[in-house]
């Protein structure tokens, strides 16, 4: 490791599994401080980072509540697990504004608490793990495709507005070897009568790669992110995803 975020205090939301654990883990051995927020204490507690914030980001008034005892972060990373998949008009309106408060508002609570800690820092770096259906929406996540769209422009809007020396950008993982997509890959199996392997050579196949993406991988990209080396990269979405995505 590089040490690159030597003394930098880190927020990593979703730390407890998958890419959010990966990414606290590559913080860490960047030299960060990092504390980890998710809904399962035990499971962040077996990181052992430096501190461990439980809350549900469902909760916004007790997150919003909450923001007076987290630490001075300069680095914020907003990820949180997708909203069931399944074809949009399979969904029920009511899941689009759950879904909505969960990636944008909460996202948006935790830039206005932490902001005025990167403001007195003169440095801050907020990372979005989104999605590659920002730019090309993904079979069976209709709920997700959308509120994934939301956050990026949320996030480029935002971009706009904060000061130098302060950045926001989005990581856009491909089909990444976690839970999330084991549990996908199954729902997906059932509602199409098919084997879970069937499913996921049907995602191989546009993979220039030839293999799903491995969350450390996902994690290298954002520590370069967050890092001072990405100063002048602002309000980006970068696709980590093996070559799949078609569009430039």
């Amino acid at each position: 490791m590089t040490g690159r975020l030597d003394g930098r205090i880190a927020l990593v939301c979703g730390a407890s599994s998958g890419i959010g654990r990966a990414i606290a883990e590559r913080f860490t051995a960047e030299g960060a401080e990092v504390w980890g927020l998710a809904r399962n204490g035990d499971a962040l507690e077996s990181l052992g980072l430096a501190g461990a914030l439980v809350f549900d980001l469902d909760d916004l008034d007790a997150l919003e509540a909450g923001l007076a005892d987290f630490p001075p972060a300069v680095l914020l990373v907003n990820n949180t697990g997708g909203p069931p998949g399944g074809p949009i008009l399979d969904a029920e309106a009511h899941e689009f504004g759950k879904a909505f408060r969960r990636h944008v508002m909460a996202s948006h609570v935790l830039v206005r608490g932490l902001l005025p800690h990167m403001k007195a820092a003169g440095y801050g770096r907020i990372l979005n793990v989104i999605s590659t259906s920002v730019r090309e929406p993904i079979l069976d996540l209709g709920v997700s495709n959308t509120v994934r769209a939301a956050m990026a422009g949320w996030a480029k809007s935002v971009s706009k507005e904060l000061p130098p020396g302060i950045t926001i950008n989005n990581l856009l993982p491909g089909f990444t070897d976690t839970a999330r997509l084991g549990s996908l890959k199954e729902a997906r199996a059932a509602r199409e009568g098919v084997s879970t392997d069937e499913v996921e050579q049907s995602w191989l196949g546009g993979i220039p790669e030839g293999r799903l993406g491995r969350p450390e991988e996902i994690a290298a990209a954002a520590a370069f992110l967050v890092s001072e080396d990405a100063a002048y990269v602002r309000g980006q979405s970068l696709a980590v995803d093996g070559g799949r995505l078609n569009s430039i």
